[in-house]
């Protein structure tokens, strides 16, 4: 999907990727009804694969205060991942290690970790053990928000000296396009007045990086 118009599949990492500069707030708010839309496409999609009528809807209630925390912290460790890699210039084993994180923090989280507000309103959408209840997804967005807030504060503490400046150097794949600037080890972009240090967002990081797995 690195092809794909940026490759964002969650709002929290969008508006992540808009708070540090490298995408622009009416991108982020125009990816929002896609995200939400694909989530629920796939919910219905995996209804039928497995025989069940296309649309259900979920009575299985997970709101609570061990759920929220479970939240919390999964959506703050997704986005520590994508982001410190990326900003560390390891941003070839980011897709691999977003993987392997929601994989481990579906187990040990209570929530399953969702991580996702977008698959969080389409899991409504199956009457499964996969689904959650209409009732529990605004528990579950609650939580997931504050926790990309922490995120952000956190890569900030790890990461002082990026600055709007610089994540605004981080260049979209539709924009910029007559610019050359100079590349990284790992291909990433950098200012040319830009000292050595933890490589930004690249175009190509943030296409990839920014789909996470539900």
């Amino acid at each position: 999907m690195q092809q794909c118009p940026g490759g964002h599949f969650n709002p929290v990492v969008s508006v992540a990727d808009a708070a540090f500069g490298g995408l622009r707030w009416r991108e982020a708010a125009a990816y929002l009804p896609a995200q939400v839309a694909g989530c629920t496409a796939g919910a219905v999609l995996a209804n039928l694969m497995f025989a069940l009528p296309a649309v259900t809807i979920s009575a299985k209630h997970r709101a609570s205060p061990a759920h929220f925390l479970s939240e919390v912290i999964a959506t703050l460790g997704l986005l520590l991942v994508i982001f410190a890699l990326a900003r560390s210039g390891r941003s070839r084993s980011a897709p691999a290690a977003v993987g392997a994180y929601i994989g481990a923090a579906y187990w040990f989280t209570s929530s399953a970790s969702l991580a996702n507000p977008a698959i969080t309103a389409g899991r409504m959408f199956s009457n499964t053990f996969a689904g959650i209840a209409p009732s529990s997804v605004p528990s579950f967005i609650a939580a997931q928000v504050p926790g990309g807030v922490l995120a952000a504060g956190v890569i900030r503490a790890l990461y002082p000296a990026m600055t709007p400046t610089e994540a605004a150097d981080i260049v979209p794949h539709h924009e910029r396009a007559g610019r050359a600037p100079a590349r990284a080890h790992d291909g990433a972009s950098l200012s040319a007045d830009r000292p050595p240090g933890p490589a930004p967002l690249t175009d190509a990081t943030r296409r990839s990086l920014s789909c996470t797995s539900s």
